[in-house]
């Protein structure tokens, strides 16, 4: 079937979990960095946007209450979904009326979600370097699982629930007794970081930051099969009991599927031309891989037809273009700015505010965003002076608590230049 006639079927569809067919799910504002799929092939994405989209269709249902960016999504059960990112927050999803509950709150970003098989039990890592145990049938305080030398990446239940697995910056994976939260023992070391595993009974697969793919005894450590090759890092793993494949993303954007049988590469796909492969997710039949990087778009492949495919399309996004066509002044703002900000009236649910007519704008009073209380309380307004201040002290300086994120421009040309690209670009006359 050609590529239009596939898209127009899928935009047809009236749920996902029928689709064996190419679509996209388009509304993020940002990179999209976690996906998850529920049974009945809902679909959720997690974003640099700050947001949560529940997908059943191609109109996303949007669960708005993170306040940076969402790394991680993971289901609890056909009710609720816990997501978890920068804002260091575990939160809990009652799906029927979208209400939000803090589970918990760690001192570091939040990489990595699993949830038990019987939906009881939750982990989540940080790089804080701990792993927080909660259970999701009360209200018990979580039991911290500390033991990873610095930031936790990933984690998984095995033996239903009553072993985590987790892998970290530290380049190991541990083991833990979940009712205990003792640390059982240390499988392997790989010598760089570990980003993310996937363990069974019968095999345990892991990717690291140099690249290694590996797949190895869960109960010995001893390899099965390695397919590391020349890219790095690995990113994202996803694994299809249905269609015993397992998928790899890493950070030059493919997307290997293995067979799981008999351990062969069944096939090896360029997904994206720019950018990583970030987040990776089968459909319950296994009949589609869902993935998502740098573009806010997540794009799903049949896997049948994967290598006849086009890669993710590259758009016109300012942090996607080649810096060599665009003056000083605009490559600071793509560098700096056009993640998180747009330059025309819709925000387009970036995860900072949009700053078309910004000069002469109170701070923290655009409406329709939801500002941290310490720029709405701020007392000032953006102008050529404030800006080169936020970008010369740098956004935690000049406005202690502010959700932006760290970043400085410390040469004052390269701030003039942005600051005069701003001008011009944000300018409700367009002068």
């Amino acid at each position: 079937m050609p590529r239009a006639a596939a898209l127009l079927l899928a935009l047809a569809l009236p749920g996902l979990a029928q689709a064996s067919e190419f679509f996209t799910l388009k509304g993020h504002g940002g990179p999209v960095k976690g996906l998850a799929v529920a049974p009945d092939g809902t679909i959720a994405s997690a974003s640099f946007d700050n947001a949560v989209g529940l997908w059943q269709g191609t109109a996303p249902r949007w669960l708005d209450d993170h306040r940076a960016a969402v790394n991680t999504v993971a289901f609890a059960g056909r009710d609720r979904l816990i997501s978890a990112g920068d804002d260091f927050r575990v939160v809990l999803w009652s799906l029927p009326g979208g209400t939000a509950t803090e589970l918990f709150q760690h001192k570091g970003k939040v990489m990595g979600l699993a949830v038990s098989t019987d939906g009881t039990r939750a982990a989540s890592a940080s790089w804080d370097g701990t792993i927080a145990l909660l259970d999701l049938t009360s209200d018990t305080p979580p039991t911290l699982l500390r033991g990873h030398a610095s930031g936790v990446n990933a984690v998984s239940f095995a033996e239903a629930g009553r072993r985590l697995i987790s892998a970290g910056v530290d380049g190991t994976v541990r083991y833990w007794d979940t009712s205990t939260g003792a640390e059982t023992r240390q499988l392997l070391t790989n010598g760089f970081g570990v980003n993310t595993l996937i363990a069974t009974p019968d095999w345990l697969a892991y990717g690291a930051v140099d690249g290694v793919t590996r797949i190895v005894d869960p109960d010995t450590g001893a390899a099965l099969a390695d397919f590391t090759l020349d890219r790095r890092p690995i990113l994202a793993m996803a694994y299809s009991p249905a269609a015993q494949r397992l998928a790899v993303g890493d950070g030059e954007g493919y997307i290997m599927v293995l067979d799981t049988q008999t351990w062969r590469i069944a096939g090896d796909f360029r997904a994206s031309l720019t950018g990583p492969i970030w987040a990776l997710a089968f459909s319950p039949d296994g009949q589609n891989i869902h993935a998502a990087g740098l573009d806010p778009t997540v794009y799903s492949w049949p896997l049948d037809t994967l290598d006849d495919q086009d890669p993710m399309a590259a758009p016109d996004r300012p942090y996607l273009r080649d810096p060599a066509e665009m003056s000083n002044g605009e490559r600071q703002f793509a560098r700096k700015c056009s993640i998180c900000h747009s330059l025309t009236p819709d925000s387009a649910r970036r995860a900072g505010p949009s700053l078309h007519g910004v000069f002469g704008r109170p701070a923290g009073a655009l409406p329709g965003y939801s500002y941290s209380r310490t720029l709405i309380e701020a007392g000032f307004a953006w102008n050529e002076t404030t800006i080169d201040k936020l970008f010369d002290l740098g956004p935690d300086h000049f406005i202690p608590g502010t959700k932006m994120p760290m970043q400085r421009i410390t040469a004052p040309q390269d701030r003039a230049d942005l600051i005069a690209f701003l001008r011009r670009a944000t300018s409700p006359t367009g002068e």
